[in-house]
């Protein structure tokens, strides 16, 4: 990647956070890590991030709620938010199309799809 990035992601798997965390610390891009939705919006309305890496399914408050708060934030209302879901519905496509997500990553996904899908958003 060709700039400085920061992300933000949101999962309360502590082994997909090592993952993700590890795949985009090699690549250059600075990580915070979040365990539920509550603790990424806390980050975000401290610190603005060049994108958002969020799980679905999440306690205390779910990716879905947080691609909602997030895009309530001024700084936040374009930055690109992806979802990682091992859900594959229509249904749950539309919900995070509505929320306000720009895209999602199939679970499990591999770490050079994933970098060049925010390679993409980040351009």
């Amino acid at each position: 990647m060709n700039r400085s990035l920061t992300a933000l992601i949101a999962d309360d798997s502590a082994s997909i956070r090592l993952v993700l965390s590890i795949t985009l610390s090699d690549a250059g891009i600075k990580v915070i890590e979040a365990s539920n939705g509550q603790e990424a919006l806390a980050a975000a309305e401290k610190q603005q991030f060049d994108f958002v890496i969020t799980d679905i399914n999440m306690p205390v408050m779910d990716g879905v709620d947080l691609i909602k708060q997030l895009r309530t934030l001024p700084n936040y209302r374009f930055t690109p938010i992806l979802t990682l879901t091992n859900l594959n519905s229509d249904n749950i496509k539309q919900q995070l199309k509505d929320a306000g997500a720009t895209g999602w990553v199939q679970k499990p996904f591999g770490p050079q799809n994933l970098l060049k899908t925010i390679e993409k958003l980040a351009a």
